[in-house]
């Protein structure tokens, strides 16, 4: 009975096959749409997770002063600076600390031979390559009697070494750094692009004495990473290390915090969700082409009713019950949107893969989603044809004979 009537259903279809393929259009583009956006939003999301995972796994950031715009920013004005006693204080006295590292940052020019090229130099330890799950691709880190005595070595990233050497093995040979000469000992792994889209390979790493000394002019350290160990909580480091850095600057029990601890997570959570709203917003703009899409089948099946209603009242005539009727005419409203769904499922993922080629982000098709939008294509069917079925099974069998 049921294979018999979705039979029928086809023929009908198949009868009028352009006009058929123009009531599904309104479904094959709104689900193809919603597919497409759904599939370069996850896309975008596991692009930013894995960009913030390149920055170091488990990561806090300490500054002096209290944030103001963006993530990280501290204002500094009367905040005291953060001290290498501080780094070690973290990472003494803070057991879900797997090792702390200073940072201070400054743009430089570095000149090798006759090239110049404007970097990031980076004051720090061999800790910082723990904290920021970075290797060397070549050379060694630091001596211990390097870091104790400032001497200027240097480790390059990997935009530096191919702006300075080119394809050239840069280890032994010395560059200057302003007005610091300083010898390559060793060259980073290649990180990429952050979520920002910074250069993280653009960067090049000395003895933190080194820049206080002949860069900084201070002892001052400007920001501290500190990598958590893997199965604790990064609330309860940043709640401990908050704890120990008001004791060590000592902040009263009323006072406001003037420093800032800032969680590499929080940077993730509020890119996926500016992406999440923003394919929210986009696939539900796209989800109005299903509506129309359903008006468009519903007009088309009233028409169907109309021209085949001869037809509908010698099957009432031999004896079709008005059940049979609704169910042949529903059933047609729902292949068609079936038909629809699946055309728009196939488009949808061509899209997305198109989409995630163009943004260079992953390909992360929802199965769920796919289910959902076949599922719903079913949906659109049923609602929207019942009408018309409906209006073909009321019909008096005599009227409809009479019909031309």
């Amino acid at each position: 009975m049921l294979y018999e009537t979705v039979r029928l259903a086809l023929q009908a279809i198949l009868r009028n096959a352009f006009r058929s393929f123009l009531t599904v259009l309104g479904i094959v583009i709104g689900v193809a749409a919603v597919i497409a956006m759904v599939t370069v939003g996850q896309g975008s999301t596991d692009q930013v997770q894995a960009d913030v995972s390149t920055l170091g796994t488990n990561l806090l950031m300490v500054r002096p002063g209290q944030p103001s715009h963006g993530p990280g920013s501290g204002v500094g004005g009367t905040a005291p600076a953060l001290t290498l006693k501080d780094v070690d204080a973290i990472e003494e006295q803070i057991p879900s600390v797997a090792v702390a590292t200073p940072s201070n940052s400054r743009a430089i020019t570095a000149i090798a031979g006759n090239v110049n090229y404007t970097t990031t130099v980076t004051g720090t330890d061999n800790r910082f390559l723990v904290a920021r799950d970075w290797s060397l691709a070549s050379g060694r880190e630091f001596y211990e009697s390097e870091l104790r005595s400032g001497a200027s070595a240097c480790i390059l990233g990997e935009t530096v070494r191919q702006k300075l050497f080119g394809h050239s093995d840069p280890v032994g040979v010395n560059i200057r750094l302003k007005q610091i000469s300083c010898r390559v000992i060793g060259v980073l792994s290649v990180k990429g692009a952050s979520s920002f889209g910074s250069d993280q390979d653009d960067i090049v790493l000395i003895p933190i004495r080194a820049f206080q000394r002949r860069i900084g002019g201070s002892q001052d350290v400007s920001m501290i990473y500190a990598s958590i160990r893997n199965g604790i909580s990064t609330d309860k480091a940043k709640g401990d290390i908050e704890r120990l850095m008001r004791e060590r600057r000592h902040v009263g029990p009323f006072e406001e915090d003037d420093f800032n601890v800032f969680d590499m997570k929080q940077i993730s959570s509020m890119l996926t969700g500016i992406t999440s709203v923003l394919t929210g917003l986009l696939s539900a703009v796209a989800a109005v082409s299903l509506l129309v899409g359903g008006i468009g089948i519903m007009n088309i099946m009233l028409v169907s009713v109309t021209e085949r209603t001869r037809e509908i009242g010698i099957r009432l005539a031999v004896g079709a019950t008005e059940g049979q009727v609704l169910l042949q005419f529903l059933v047609e409203s729902i292949v068609l949107s079936l038909i629809g769904g699946l055309l728009g499922i196939m488009l949808g993922l061509a899209l997305g893969l198109l989409g995630t080629k163009l943004l260079s982000v992953p390909f992360a098709p929802n199965a769920t989603l796919i289910l959902a939008a076949f599922l719903f294509s079913a949906v659109v069917g049923i609602v929207f044809g019942y009408f018309p079925a409906l209006r073909a099974a009321r019909m008096d069998p005599i009227e409809a004979l009479r019909h031309q």
